[in-house]
C-alpha cells in the first residue's frame, strides 16, 4: 500500500477520505501519533523544534529502511 499525504481536501463521509484516499481510521491513528509527539516537544520545552522534527523523520525512515531488508 501506498501511503497518501494529506492534500487539504478533507472528507469526513463513508470510510475514506476523497481527498487523500487514507481510511479515517488510519487518518485519526496518525493525527493521534502526531500530537503526541508534539506534546512531547513541548513537554521537554524543546526550543529547536525543526531539528527534533527532521530528527525524528530520519528515525523512522531509518527504523523501516532497516526492518524492511
Amino acid at each position: 500500500m501506498k501511503f497518501n499525504p494529506c492534500i487539504d481536501k478533507c472528507t469526513y463521509e463513508g470510510t475514506h477520505c476523497e481527498g487523500c484516499g487514507r481510511t479515517h481510521a488510519e487518518i485519526a491513528v496518525t493525527k493521534k501519533m502526531v500530537m503526541d509527539f508534539v506534546n512531547f516537544a513541548q513537554m521537554q520545552g524543546y526550543e529547536n523544534i525543526e531539528e527534533f522534527s527532521i530528527s525524528i523523520g530520519k528515525s523512522i525512515l531509518k527504523k523501516l529502511q532497516k526492518a524492511s531488508q
